[in-house]
């Protein structure tokens, strides 16, 4: 259990770091855009394409979040596999066991 929660409590701040340095990101851009001094139809051609940038970065980042996560819950689900028929073959073993010492 406690490698579990390891495992998501990881995951929740990796999001909570992206999603800060997204927000920076966004933040700076805007500002910088604002404060130009530019014809407005510039400016708003300019928003537009940070815009655009800005989700394509967010999509790729969220993208690498997601397969991250999907590989370490590969990892996880072989571990528990793993396990899960090591135990079942003890489990065995014991009844094996048990019978030939009854019987």
């Amino acid at each position: 259990m406690g490698a579990d929660s390891s495992f998501i409590n990881k995951i929740i701040s990796s999001g909570k770091v992206l999603l800060g340095v997204l927000a920076g990101f966004a933040a700076g851009a805007l500002l910088g855009i604002l404060i130009a001094p530019e014809k407005g139809s510039d400016t708003r051609k300019k928003l537009s394409k940070k815009g655009d940038d800005f989700a394509e970065a967010l999509k790729e980042k969220f993208n690498e979040f997601l397969d991250s996560v999907s590989e370490k819950f590969e990892e996880v689900k072989e571990e528990v596999t793993d396990f899960a028929e090591q135990g079942k073959a003890k489990s065995n073993e014991a009844e094996k066991d048990t019978k030939t010492a009854t019987g």
